[in-house]
């Protein structure tokens, strides 16, 4: 009795929740360590097995090196060709499905501006909002995409990403390449931010940000086997996209804002005007980070997928990753490109638009969200609809169109700090 009368009901109920909630955190915690190991473990040996002919050996031991000990998979293809240069754990890479994260923000911002919803300011057609869609992608904005993606519906961006590549084999002569997965029938409206119920692989993220800058042309990527192929390689792409480069054109600046003052603004310095998106959000109990990118926006040359899994994974570091491999490619940029270039100028301007008050960083963030964080609180995959099926035959594939080159000068303007 004197056991009951000193602690009560209630103190006993405490103690047993208090010490059941630290019991299930350490076990988390040893789980997510073990699950981190089996990551890296599965990472190594994938590597280990992975094809190396007709791979660029330099450009492979700059990505393996780049990657260190983290688990993920990298590609490096020719932007404009569909060449190989290397995948660095083409398990993962070809044969393996990921949550995109906030890459999939492309889709919508494709699917926006072609839809007449995003002005060509930036500005929301409908409605309104303190970002415009350059701030919005640098920044990894949720709440502006899924303004954009309410007026547009899950119907039409499931389309788009489709037009754009995902859902379907890249066509790579490799085996077992996988489809992936688009969210049929899903009405959440992470869909358009966060990328909840997609998988994408990352040879297909690849096909689709090449896209945006070779004049809407999905590449066929292809690793040069025989020694023809190695010596006088010719790109085949699937098909045209369909939609004007004006579309794709007016994505690339808030790419660019992404490296050089948001969420991707710490990666590596390689001295080249890399556009780029970052994508961090948890998916299969662990943290994914992911960053599409291409460069230089200038002169398409190359785009860099870099996808990683584990406790520590974040597309900010995902893209540090990618910034190390661009500074191995950077001199090659001075060889010569072989074929035929049809030149269109155009003037890519990025700047922040948001002034920022307060002057510490924990102030800046206050009024806006410049992390990348796209963790999922109910992250349970949407049933599929069967009613959506694509009636289009596969077409031959085509040989590559003149490659297209970007020219123009980037303004870049951190955002300005206001001292109050």
């Amino acid at each position: 009795m004197q056991f009951f009368y000193k602690y009560s009901y209630k103190k006993i109920t405490l103690i047993i929740i208090l010490t059941l909630l630290t019991f299930s955190a350490t076990s988390f915690a040893k789980y997510r360590h073990h699950s981190d190991k089996v990551l890296r473990q599965q990472t190594a040996k994938n590597i280990a097995k992975d094809d190396l002919e007709g791979e660029d050996l330099k450009i492979r031991r700059v990505a393996v090196k780049a990657l260190g000990t983290a688990a993920g998979a990298i590609v490096v293809m020719d932007a404009q060709t569909g060449r190989i240069l290397t995948i660095v754990n083409q398990n993962w890479a070809i044969r393996q499905a990921f949550k995109p994260c906030s890459v999939i923000k492309l889709v919508t911002s494709v699917a926006g501006y072609n839809e007449n919803l995003i002005r060509s300011n930036g500005n929301l057609k409908r409605g309104t909002y303190r970002l415009g869609l350059d701030d919005a992608l640098a920044y990894s904005n949720n709440s502006f995409f899924q303004k954009v993606g309410t007026n547009l519906g899950s119907r039409k961006v499931v389309a788009y990403a489709r037009r754009l590549g995902l859902g379907e084999r890249t066509g790579i002569n490799a085996e077992n390449e996988t489809t992936g997965r688009l969210p049929y029938g899903n009405e959440n409206l992470r869909i358009y931010s966060h990328a909840d119920d997609y998988r994408t692989s990352p040879l297909q993220l690849a096909v689709m940000v090449s896209a945006l800058t070779n004049g809407g042309k999905l590449v066929i990527p292809k690793i040069p086997r025989t020694r023809i192929e190695k010596t006088s390689f010719r790109g085949f792409w699937k098909r045209q996209i369909g939609i004007s480069p004006t579309v794709f054109e007016r994505v690339i600046p808030g790419m660019v804002g992404a490296v050089n003052y948001g969420t991707a603004r710490r990666m590596t310095k390689s001295g080249m005007n890399i556009a780029g998106k970052t994508g961090s959000c948890i998916a299969d109990k662990t943290w994914v980070g992911s960053f599409a990118s291409v460069a230089p926006i200038q002169n398409p040359r190359y785009s860099v997928v870099v996808i990683t899994k584990g406790k520590n994974a974040r597309g900010k570091y995902s893209a540090a990753i990618a910034g190390k491999i661009y500074q191995a490619l950077k001199p090659r940029l001075h060889q010569r490109f072989n074929g035929t270039v049809a030149r269109k100028t155009i003037v890519v301007k990025s700047s922040p638009r948001v002034i920022v008050t307060g002057s510490s960083k924990k102030k800046e963030t206050q009024n806006i969200k410049i992390k990348d964080d796209d963790v999922a609180k109910n992250n349970k995959p949407a049933k599929r609809s069967k009613s959506i099926k694509s009636n289009k035959k596969s077409k031959k594939p085509k040989e590559l169109f003149p490659t297209i080159i970007i020219k123009g000068k980037t303004e870049i303007v951190r955002p300005r700090v206001v001292q109050r």
